[in-house]
């Protein structure tokens, strides 16, 4: 099989580019420069540097013809900032990316796309009562692009979108998205202040067999919620506390009115900056405190195999400390 992706380079592309790899496919991507330094880039991978939103379709299409698979392995999540509306900001980097990219696909007769989205949707349709695409523009928009790219699936092409978790793992030379936990962690002083709840997680080597999975076992058009570890926020945070170098550290829980107070100030804090949050910091509490888990066997039926998810995030999160505390220069986030 003959693979194009989006965002072959970044943590998660990266490392789907190389089980394809493994498993005898070939892979060539469009990928933003830099390359962080020490990653692990597959030197089978076919790469060329660019911005895909500033190519034309026919040069997408020129690199696309051939290709048995379309992978999208970019886009942005919750934790970028944008100014109001922020929605816009999605559109333009998680929604119409997406149908621009699968009308070229089905013209050059790719036969499988796989979409990477966000777990939030499977919790907003599980739980149509909680109102999150209402509350969330952030999520609204995760469906948003979830129904956009099934809309493609016939019996010419199978789209499969990925409900991601929270991912754990590293890549030399990129900074982890959780150095974020760590000045939140910080701001606290010497005790963790958190409610009671939990959330699905899976290391970035498993969210690479998904991708892969998918791309060799999907048909039809499908939304699979990812998740193979359901981890409490206590046993979370207790390899947190351990990987900062606290193992002793105490976890203070607070109540879900405490964490909307928090919330306030927090969308006070976005307002002054000029910024509209793409997840609600009030609502959020409804999310954080409650279990947000995700049964594996959907995980499973992709191939997904066990993997150390206690060494992930330790790993994760002792990067994201020398990064808080400026000890690594690392490559950060990108809108591509």
């Amino acid at each position: 099989m003959k693979v194009f992706m989006i965002g072959g380079t970044g943590l998660l592309g990266c490392a789907a580019a190389q089980v394809f790899i493994d498993r005898g496919h070939s892979v060539k991507s469009v990928a933003l420069p830099p390359l962080p330094v020490g990653a692990p880039i597959p030197k089978e991978m076919e790469l060329s540097f660019g911005n895909y939103l500033e190519m034309t379709d026919e040069e997408i299409k020129e690199a696309m013809t051939g290709c048995d698979c379309f992978v999208f392995a970019a886009g942005v999540d919750e934790r970028v900032e944008f100014p109001a509306p922020v929605y816009e900001a999605y559109k333009k980097y998680n929604i119409e990316p997406v149908r621009r990219l699968l009308t070229i696909a089905k013209e050059c007769g790719v036969k499988s796309s796989v979409i990477l989205g966000s777990y939030f949707s499977y919790f907003a349709k599980e739980y149509p009562e909680m109102g999150l695409c209402d509350k969330h523009p952030y999520i609204r928009s995760r469906i948003e692009q979830e129904k956009t790219a099934l809309s493609f699936a016939d019996d010419g092409m199978d789209v499969a979108v990925l409900e991601l978790p929270y991912i754990f793992g590293t890549q030399p030379g990129r900074r982890p998205v959780w150095v974020i936990l760590i000045e939140q962690l910080s701001n606290m002083g010497p005790v963790t202040m958190y409610p009671k709840g939990g959330t699905a997680m899976l290391t970035v080597r498993q969210v690479a067999e998904s991708i892969v999975g998918a791309a060799e076992r999907n048909k039809g058009g499908n939304a699979y919620p990812i998740g193979y570890y359901n981890l409490t926020w206590d046993e979370f945070l207790t390899v947190v506390h351990s990987a900062m170098g606290e193992p002793d550290r105490k976890i203070i829980h607070i109540k879900k009115w405490m964490f909307k107070l928090y919330g306030v100030k927090m969308m006070n804090d976005y307002k002054k900056r000029k910024i509209e949050s793409g997840i609600d910091a009030v609502y959020l509490a409804d999310i954080m405190c409650m279990n947000t888990f995700i049964d594996p066997k959907w995980s499973i039926s992709l191939g997904v195999q066990n993997d150390d998810i206690k060494a992930a995030i330790y790993d994760s999160v002792k990067l994201s400390v020398d990064a808080f505390k400026g000890n690594q220069q690392l490559l950060g986030m990108k809108s591509e």
